[in-house]
């Protein structure tokens, strides 16, 4: 395991990302911190860098150093995007970064920064076709791929810090909001390649108003799962909420919940290219990233295969990652989760859930030990709690719900129906069931690998009247993963309405 570093300086906030490669295949982060720089401000005057502005940059990168040599960071990924591309002091300043912070800072050229916020999402997403936006305060980068190929990528050397300081004179916040709206309209336009998209298309949302945006809708929805990647905003909601806060001065706008008080005076301007956007286009929805270029670099560092080719099984890779990082018993994980597939499609007949499913039982399967490196006495409760907050790559928010479910209902008397309940805004009402039946499943495939020695092979099952059969293809002695899985017998009646026989 090595540690690496991505310091991205933009043009309104500094980030440092702190995270662990594992197994030369993946990455946990596991620190990161931001400042404002508002490093843009007061450039569209002459296109120089303001000294006050450099000397907080500066200040800010020696004490992302100081993290980095604190964690003995072995590599250090440091770039600049549009303010520093754009200034005519680039040159002094990168000397100046080099000389007192003493790394190597890199200038992003548009193409550069456009593909490394695809890397971000295309990665961690399973959305096949996608028009990407990401704000910052100098600049909106729009980037449409499809089947996991750049089409087309467009830099509008706008942003909101921009547009905030260009109609800022004399105005209500309303009124700014309106002339933001119809400025940002014409850019849109502008664009040919966005008037001929089908309506396959996802809008995918990258950048801090993003997040911002998806804290607050979050907080008002009061949305049970602390999680903003993979966050799908209807378009009627975000109208809502931007109805909401457009008529809002700085000072009330800085003490909504979810904004960060230093992104207050520019967040309406995010607001409004948003809508201005959505407005020219057939979007019924926007899925919030939370990746982007800092995890474009992570995936290309950990993953170098990413820089030619996507990772094509984005939960697979994000689950190892986790499994790597937790130290699990990897060919057991895989054991179970061969065990647990195999009963799913025998019981078919009995339990007639969806093909969807499967998603679910793989997640819970592969990572329903997680919680063992806690407690092992409440291991499941453990692992139900490891699951919802794993953040997981290219699963949704109610597959990421359902497997931990599935996990924590290692016996069903376990199934607190209180904490279901907790989850009624993204659960259905048909997956209770389905995750009583699973969570069997799961418990009989683990019993099944008891020793952990993989000794039972396969399995097959007979409905024959009011029992199920199953009869199991085994190498050397399995009496106890037979008796293990013979005690889920009970739970197995009450899920199913068999008798459960295993031989």
């Amino acid at each position: 395991m090595n540690n690496i570093a991505i310091i991205d300086l933009g043009s309104n906030t500094a980030r440092l990302v702190l995270a662990h490669v594992i197994n030369d295949s993946s990455f946990v982060v596991y620190d990161e911190l931001q400042e404002g720089v508002r490093l843009a401000q007061d450039m569209e005057r002459d296109g120089y860098l303001k000294q006050a502005r450099i000397a907080q940059a500066v200040r800010t990168l020696k004490m992302f150093r100081k993290l980095c040599d604190a964690n003995n960071v072995d590599k250090i990924y440091a770039f600049a995007t549009n303010a520093v591309r754009k200034a005519k002091n680039q040159r002094s300043f990168l000397e100046e970064v080099n000389t007192v912070c003493g790394f190597k800072m890199d200038v992003l050229t548009e193409e550069q920064e456009s593909t490394q916020i695809y890397y971000g999402v295309v990665n961690s997403l399973e959305v096949p076709k996608g028009v990407i936006m990401d704000i910052s305060g100098s600049s909106i980068q729009l980037i449409q791929y499809n089947r996991r190929v750049i089409l087309n990528h467009t830099n509008l050397p706008i942003g909101t810090m921009t547009l905030s300081s260009l109609f800022n004179e004399n105005t209500t916040p309303l009124q700014q909001s309106q002339m933001i709206e119809t400025y940002m309209r014409d850019q849109f336009a502008g664009i040919e390649w966005l008037k001929e998209l089908d309506p396959e298309y996802k809008f995918v949302g990258v950048g801090g108003s993003f997040r911002s945006l998806a804290s607050i809708v979050q907080r008002i929805e009061k949305y049970p799962l602390g999680m903003i990647h993979n966050y799908h905003i209807g378009i009627d909601t975000f109208n809502k909420v931007y109805d909401m806060i457009k008529v809002l001065d700085v000072e009330k706008r800085s003490k909504i919940k979810g904004l960060e008080a230093q992104r207050a005076d520019i967040f309406c301007s995010a607001l409004s290219c948003i809508k201005s956007f959505i407005g020219g286009t057939e979007f019924d929805e926007m899925i919030i990233s939370g990746s982007g270029i800092r995890e474009g670099f992570l995936f290309n560092h950990a993953v170098p295969t990413t820089l030619e080719k996507p990772i094509s099984d984005i939960m697979g890779h994000s689950i190892y990652s986790r499994l790597h990082y937790y130290d699990l018993n990897i060919p057991h994980a895989e054991h179970v989760c061969n065990l647990a597939i195999q009963l799913y499609k025998q019981l078919r007949v009995l339990h007639k859930l969806p093909r969807q499913y499967v998603r679910v039982l793989r997640i819970a399967a592969l990572m329903h030990e997680t919680g063992g490196r806690i407690n092992f006495y409440s291991q499941y409760r453990h692992s139900n709690y490891s699951i919802m907050n794993s953040n997981l790559y290219g699963v949704s928010h109610r597959d990421l719900v359902l497997a931990a479910f599935v996990v924590r209902a290692h016996t069903l008397d376990d199934l607190s129906y209180a904490e279901w309940n907790k989850y009624a805004s993204i659960v259905r009402e048909e997956d209770l069931v389905a995750v009583m039946r699973l969570a069997v499943i799961l418990r009989i495939a683990d019993s099944l690998d008891r020793s952990m020695s993989g000794s039972v092979k396969s399995i097959t099952c007979d409905v024959l009247g009011d029992s199920v059969i199953m009869k199991t293809e085994v190498e050397g002695d399995c009496s106890l993963e037979i008796k293990d899985a013979l005690g889920a017998g009970a739970d197995f009646a009450k899920a199913y309405k068999k008798n459960l026989e295993i031989l």
